[in-house]
């Protein structure tokens, strides 16, 4: 289902690729189903009863008054990605993306929080057996230290995601590489959020005095804002990512943000409050 927010004049569309419920520990050691039932207000948006979490892979679409933006474009379909289950994929997501109102060719950018799989994969789809930009008149801004760091990763198990999802929109000459704060428009800038990457930016959204912010993976999943140092397996450096969430939700209890998750299931956004010594979700 597709859900939208409002922040002063701009509009946020999620478009959802897949859902799913795996087991916690398929992210954070510590995500045990006791662990995850421990916390009752993960019930019932944001986790089974057994305990396994509920997770959600989506693009969102950003509406200002003057740009349409794409961020992060999810696994895409037809890439060979091993023996996982994301490996060549069949999924409606363009066909979705389209039904919504937002056909390829009517993005303006497209915004990449960082380069891991299931952030890049519709960059690029296959068309009469090559990978071609899927948003041909779209500028894919790119953080210059995440892609660097990736560029030079060619014999890493992540090669062949660059290879199929970023080089052929860098050699399409569609990449604009810029800096972890970077402003895309007078409503939206990159915030930098290091640690689940080294160069992992999340997207600020300000408009008419109102505050929102897309995630990225600097957070998976809420139970992350009762367990701040619960880091993900796929952290580059665990600690940062740690010190990088109990900033961020600091400034979000504070200020009011609107917290819109990249792998949040539904209903997906709201805002961060303290609890004792942690944080808590309400939607």
């Amino acid at each position: 289902m597709n859900l939208t927010w409002t922040i002063g004049d701009v509009r946020v569309t999620r478009i959802v690729e897949m859902e799913l419920s795996p087991a916690g520990k398929f992210l954070m050691d510590e995500a045990t189903p006791e662990a995850i039932q421990s916390i009752p207000w993960l019930h019932p948006h944001f986790a089974e009863p057994d305990g396994r979490l509920k997770l959600s892979i989506h693009a969102l679409v950003v509406e200002t008054p003057t740009k349409r933006i794409v961020v992060d474009t999810c696994v895409g379909n037809d890439k060979d990605r091993g023996d996982g289950g994301w490996s060549r994929l069949q999924t409606s997501f363009l066909k979705d993306l389209t039904a919504a109102g937002f056909p390829p060719d009517s993005i303006d950018v497209v915004l990449c929080t960082h380069l891991h799989v299931d952030h890049v994969g519709w960059n690029t789809m296959l068309v009469n057996g090559a990978w071609v930009p899927t948003f041909p008149n779209a500028r894919y801004l790119l953080g210059k230290a995440e892609f660097d760091y990736w560029k030079a990763e060619e014999g890493a198990s992540d090669a062949q995601i660059f290879a199929d999802s970023v080089q052929p929109v860098w050699d399409a000459g569609l990449v604009d590489l810029v800096a972890a704060d970077h402003q895309v428009c007078p409503e939206v800038r990159l915030v930098p959020t290091p640690g689940h990457t080294i160069g992992h930016v999340s997207i600020g959204i300000a408009s008419k005095g109102q505050q929102a912010i897309i995630t990225g993976d600097f957070i998976h999943h809420p139970c992350q804002m009762a367990h701040t140092n619960w880091a993900s397996h796929f952290d580059y450096d665990k600690v940062q990512s740690s010190a990088t969430r109990e900033r961020m939700f600091d400034a979000f209890a504070r200020d009011g943000v609107l917290v819109i998750g990249t792998h949040f299931a539904g209903p997906t956004a709201g805002r961060v409050f303290r609890e004792g010594p942690a944080f808590r979700f309400k939607v």
